[in-house]
């Protein structure tokens, strides 16, 4: 079972691109439709996803919907956004207490602020959540999602711009699931207008769709050849 996340939905726009007006919430869900398709078509593995229409999901909701669903691995899908227009290209994220840049950590506190609504905090279990980590199943957990992180950037980077370094850490709140691995795609950036164009073309769509399906398949075949 594999479980995509579109990130942001309903009242939350995510990143907005400020010429096209071009929403994440947008982008991300046509992104997890593409990938959903593709991965069916394989006929070797379940898909879910954890929305399918514009609606809002507090961020523990997602990865919880993911682990009812007993998944093998969690995909959230995103975008990112920049006050310098010309940024661009693909980062995956794995799970760090400590960000593993200042970006990663400014990134990391805008997406967790999502929870925050009129100042009330509809997370809740934060605290209880981190405390988890110190689990060896956390340990674990977080191995297997940097290995599967590595094979996303190798099928993604024929198929698609990536930044420079596109292995990244952050403390994202929907990559804790002490369980399940987990990763943090931010496909491009939304304020790019090449990126936010190529995110929103169905030949764009279908080209990560392509490179998370090569991935998941790498990936699941060495685990059963471990096996």
């Amino acid at each position: 079972m594999i479980v995509i996340d579109a990130g942001h939905g309903g009242h939350d726009p995510g990143a907005i691109n400020p010429v096209s007006g071009t929403r994440e919430k947008d982008v991300t869900l046509g992104l997890a439709r593409a990938i959903r398709a593709e991965l069916v078509e394989t006929g070797r593995v379940r898909v879910a996803l954890t929305r399918d229409v514009d609606r809002y999901l507090v961020l523990q909701d997602r990865y919880e919907i993911a682990r009812k669903l007993k998944a093998s691995l969690f995909i959230s899908i995103h975008a990112d956004a920049a006050e310098n227009t010309e940024a661009r290209g693909g980062t995956v994220y794995t799970l760090s207490e400590v960000a593993s840049d200042r970006e990663a950590q400014r990134l990391a506190a805008r997406e967790n602020r999502a929870d925050i609504i009129n100042g009330v905090n509809l997370g809740g279990e934060d605290k209880e959540v981190s405390s988890i980590l110190i689990d060896l199943t956390q340990r674990e957990t977080m191995g297997v999602a940097a290995s599967f992180a590595k094979l996303l950037i190798r099928e993604a980077q024929p198929k698609m711009i990536l930044r420079e370094k596109p292995h990244k850490f952050a403390s994202f709140i929907v990559l804790k699931a002490p369980d399940m691995p987990s990763v943090l795609f931010e496909t491009g950036y939304i304020s790019n207008v090449d990126d936010a164009d190529f995110l929103s073309s169905a030949e764009g769509q279908q080209k990560v769709a392509r490179a998370v399906t090569s991935a998941v398949q790498a990936h699941f075949a060495r685990r059963l050849a471990r096996n």
